[in-house]
């Protein structure tokens, strides 16, 4: 999916609306396939979730309490989909 055509969710108290009926927490971000950057104090950081992507590899850290957006490439509706089942 290309950058113009991924979603931007606000980040409000800890949460993002994940999908229209649900929220989730942002620490779920930082394990989700479908997060590829932070956007922190202005600028967008890769997500963590990359750090196994040959393509958008990321292997910066991101601080949480910072973070103000998420970009999420989730065209589908499929919500929170952890890396772990990917890399394990």
């Amino acid at each position: 999916m290309t950058e113009a055509r991924a979603r931007e969710l606000p980040v409000e108290r800890g949460h993002v609306q994940c999908t229209p009926a649900r929220r989730e927490e942002l620490v779920k971000c930082r394990f989700c396939v479908h997060s590829t950057h932070f956007m922190v104090e202005g600028r967008w950081v890769g997500s963590p979730a990359r750090a196994y992507c040959r393509v958008q590899r990321s292997t910066e850290a991101v601080d949480l309490d910072a973070v103000a957006m998420v970009r999420c490439d989730d065209s589908a509706g499929e919500g929170f989909r952890s890396i772990m089942s990917i890399i394990s």
